[in-house]
């Protein structure tokens, strides 16, 4: 791809995963984006990432002593950010809300601009407080303050842009004000439209209608997200109640979903859409240097032992799970990770859905596992899925661990010193999982349904091992006995009898894992595909 005359492209994102001690992100779609920036930095490409600055971040989620998760939230000051001395100014209530725009190059990423309301002008300094916290009403203002703040930050800073990029709904505002700043100018509401729906790509991640964010219309304009336009300008564009996903596909000219089988899900979900862009897939895909260790990559790369260099690597992650939970586990006995936000689909429990079967494995430690994730805060049944998980600790303390408040230092070490990654979404409802492509990467080997980004990847007992055959019903109790049967199968007659009898086959699968995802699922691929299929017009 060559640098010369690329557009120019506005990315906007409400969470950054750059680095554990930045609390940008609450999870995938800020790991996504943080990824994106740095790929973007390595391969020069003209990418302004947008976003907020949070104050407290998203949750610390800490275990009390009765297993049960609870949040804390503290206010964090960095240092290493530059103001640039642009401040712009938003109407929220009616009120002006003055936002401060910092940038940060400090993670080896692109020039990163955050927006602050919190300073001394501001009455209303907590909009941005807490990453995805409390009210409608906060979410809203905090959406005004990234998209028609982020417009008129690009403004004020005189970067000239080409393309918008709303990562994921949060973002649609912003093409609210560029439709406003072409009215202003002299266009009629329709010509606005039309115009800036040439300028914005868009890409939807959730694979579950309700997941998809909706204000009833009367709230945004309470709210001042209306920014001029009509309730029935803005019903035409969101709907009543006003979706999210909806409106940047009928603001987008072109629209992705993250993963082959996702933008299959995502056309079957919005297909009754009227007047949307069309769907498009673009596999997400991980930052390399950020996630894979630099030992498994050169024994790659010069045929050395893969086996003792994991086995390095496995060490200092029982290492760091001792030194986390206080339990020591195995290190020759195989070692599973699962790491992800706790949410019903994801069933993080399926392992222990069959104690007869799986439990004299777990009380001989052949089968150790290790578990991390939070719940969102508000998430009372994501908060029973940890508590349960803390409860499979308690009753099998030699071979299940809970790794308290996850982050980006607990998905690095368990994607890097895990022997197995284990995965098993009710599909199709896994938009992507790039967890699975580190892990990968470090030739931790899958063990997934056939969802989200494995199929594209999985050569069955080559490079890993797929869970069942693809089956989807909407009946979750047939679907989740289905897939149990499954899971126990691969896992007690294929991967445990390869891991603990066949270990030069199992060094072979390492090797393949890594070698058919490394280029594939690695940040340049998925840039330059952004490139030539949705930021450069055909």
């Amino acid at each position: 791809m060559s640098e010369k005359n690329l557009p120019t492209v506005a990315y906007f994102s409400m969470e950054y995963g750059l680095h554990s001690d930045f609390k940008m992100y609450a999870g995938g779609l800020g790991i996504l984006a943080g990824d994106y920036i740095k790929g973007a930095k390595d391969i020069h490409a003209p990418i302004i990432p947008i976003g907020l600055k949070w104050k407290q971040g998203y949750t610390d989620q800490r275990i009390d002593a009765n297993g049960n998760p609870y949040d804390s939230y503290h206010n964090y000051v960095y240092d290493f950010l530059e103001d640039t001395g642009v401040k712009v100014t938003v109407k929220i209530r009616g009120l002006d809300v003055i936002c401060k725009v910092w940038k940060t190059e400090h993670f080896g990423n692109n020039p990163l601009y955050l927006l602050d309301t919190d300073i001394p002008e501001n009455a209303d300094a907590w909009i941005t407080g807490q990453l995805y916290g409390w009210f409608g009403e906060e979410r809203i203002a905090q959406e005004i303050v990234l998209g028609i703040g982020g417009v008129k930050a690009l403004r004020a800073l005189e970067i000239p842009v080409d393309v918008y990029h709303f990562n994921e709904g949060h973002a649609a505002l912003a093409a609210v004000e560029l439709i406003r700043e072409k009215m202003t100018g002299g266009d009629t509401f329709e010509e606005a439209w039309k115009a800036t729906r040439q300028e914005v790509v868009f890409t939807t991640h959730t694979p579950i209608k309700e997941g998809n964010e909706s204000h009833p219309l009367s709230r945004l304009e309470y709210m001042g997200a209306f920014n001029g336009l009509t309730r029935s300008q803005m019903e035409r564009i969101g709907g009543e109640p006003f979706n999210m996903t909806v409106a940047g596909l009928r603001l987008s000219r072109i629209s992705n979903g993250v993963a082959k089988l996702h933008g299959e899900t995502a056309n079957k979900m919005w297909k009754e859409v009227p007047g949307r862009s069309p769907i498009i897939a673009i596999t997400n895909a991980i930052h390399t240097p950020t996630w894979v260790d630099e030992r498994i990559t050169r024994a790659y790369e010069e045929g050395g032992d893969l086996w003792s260099v994991h086995a390095e690597i496995k060490s200092e992650l029982i290492g760091f799970i001792q030194e986390r939970s206080g339990i020591r586990l195995n290190e020759d006995n195989l070692l599973i990770g699962f790491s992800r936000r706790a949410a019903p689909y994801k069933r993080s429990d399926l392992l222990f859905s069959r104690p007869d079967i799986i439990e004299p494995f777990l009380e001989s430690g052949k089968v150790q596992i290790v578990f991390s994730g939070k719940a969102h805060p508000l998430d009372d049944t994501g908060k029973k899925i940890v508590s349960n998980l803390v409860a499979m600790m308690k009753k099998y303390p030699k071979s299940v661990v809970f790794l308290e408040n996850y982050d980006m230092t607990i998905g690095a070490m368990l994607t890097r010193g895990s022997d197995v990654w284990l995965n098993n979404p009710r599909r199709p409802l896994e938009a992507s999982g790039t967890s699975g492509m580190k892990a990968a990467m470090n030739g931790v080997l899958n063990c997934s349904i056939l969802d989200g980004w494995w199929p594209e990847a999985c050569i069955d007992g080559e490079n890993g091992w797929q869970i069942g055959d693809g089956f989807e019903t909407t009946d979750f109790e047939l679907l989740d006995r289905h897939d149990s049967e499954a899971l126990y199968d691969t896992l007690l007659n294929r991967v445990l009898p390869t891991y603990y009898e066949d270990r030069d086959k199992w060094t072979q699968m390492m090797r393949r894992s890594i070698e058919t995802t490394r280029t594939e699922f690695a940040t340049k691929r998925m840039l330059e595909e952004y490139y030539s299929k949705m930021y450069i017009p055909s």
